[in-house]
């Protein structure tokens, strides 16, 4: 095949390609603003459903099929037992802190045994880091039944590079419920998928309850407008370009 005749083919090869590129980055772009729509939506359900009246904890029967989203930073009441021989410490570093403790620390995740059965972890709230040998050694089983009320959140996951735990000191890295039930009693199962954060307590008292972060990232519309400048640039681009093959062309002839 001659140069020339190969010149064409090329050409509407760089002319797909581009198209594509400008294709995808609409696509993205799109993708970001009906994100930008959920996450606004979420928001939104989440400012009213934080100053609403508290409901029972979900029933075990529930757990299984249970959507998280529909309930994070729903009030709940439940009612149960405090295992506080089987707390696990998830080490944080508390910033902006609500009360006077702030800085590298832990949050106590202890588990509590619902009355009509099943086991949700409640984090009672943070200790700095001097206090974390007691927080894991003191306390005993829980006998009493009590009833308390929080937040109820959604587990986190651990990334790529989460450590393992600590199982010898109890030390946790992440809110996971189901990271946390491997340091706890078998019979203490089944665990719920969701936690419960304890609201604030008297001033100086720890743990230090009522540190709950309502923020969510929402970066969605600059996502968005920078995928359709890019858009914008490949089409542009394109343009640029054919309009020096054009004239290229009427030069040739």
């Amino acid at each position: 095949m001659s140069t020339s005749a190969a010149r064409p083919i090329k050409s509407w090869v760089f002319i797909g390609l581009m198209l594509a590129l400008a294709g995808l980055c609409l696509w993205l772009g799109n993708w970001q603003m009906q994100r930008l729509g959920e996450k606004e939506a979420l928001i939104a359900a989440v400012e009213q459903r934080i100053h609403s009246a508290p409901v029972p904890v979900p029933p075990v029967a529930d757990w299984e099929h249970l959507d998280s989203d529909a309930l994070v930073f729903q009030p709940v009441t439940l009612a149960g037992r405090f295992g506080y021989n089987q707390t696990v410490t998830v080490f944080t570093n508390l910033s902006s802190a609500r009360g006077a403790a702030s800085g590298p620390g832990y949050w106590v995740m202890t588990p509590f045994a619902l009355a009509d059965g099943g086991t949700v972890f409640v984090n009672r709230g943070f200790i700095p880091q001097a206090f974390q040998e007691a927080a894991v050694t003191d306390g005993e089983a829980g006998d009493a039944l009590v009833s308390i009320s929080g937040l109820l959140r959604a587990g986190e996951r651990a990334g790529f590079m989460t450590p393992e735990p600590n199982t010898s000191d109890r030390i946790e890295w992440v809110r996971d419920p189901q990271r946390l039930a491997a340091m706890v009693d078998p019979a203490m199962a089944p665990i719920a998928p969701f936690f419960i954060d304890m609201p604030a307590g008297a001033p100086g008292e720890l743990p230090q309850g009522g540190e709950t972060v309502l923020e969510f990232p929402n970066n969605h519309l600059g996502y968005a407008v920078t995928w359709y400048g890019f858009a914008i640039v490949a089409v542009v681009m394109l343009a640029f370009w054919g309009r020096r093959q054009f004239a290229g062309s009427r030069s040739d002839g």
